[in-house]
């Protein structure tokens, strides 16, 4: 099995949200947690229709970051966000 799919099965194994964020707090910095939120908040205004600038205005980064993750939606990721 990969490094990716032994991180997959890990994150799959957490059966409760409480677990989750355990797992999620102890295997992530606070930082990279909160980018992670962050992304996640991306991906959800994109697919209301925000226009990538005020995206980027309102969570305070880059129109770079808000158009990478405009490309993964369109190679069809997170249909289930």
């Amino acid at each position: 099995m990969t490094k990716v799919g032994e991180l997959v099965e890990a994150f799959l194994a957490n059966k409760s949200k409480s677990e989750m964020l355990d797992f999620l707090k102890g295997i992530l910095t606070p930082r990279e947690l909160e980018e992670l939120t962050t992304r996640l908040q991306i991906v959800k205004l994109i697919k209301k229709g925000l226009p990538h600038q005020e995206i980027a205005h309102r969570l305070k980064v880059g129109v770079a970051t808000v158009t990478r993750g405009s490309r993964e939606l369109q190679v069809g990721r997170f249909t289930k966000v």
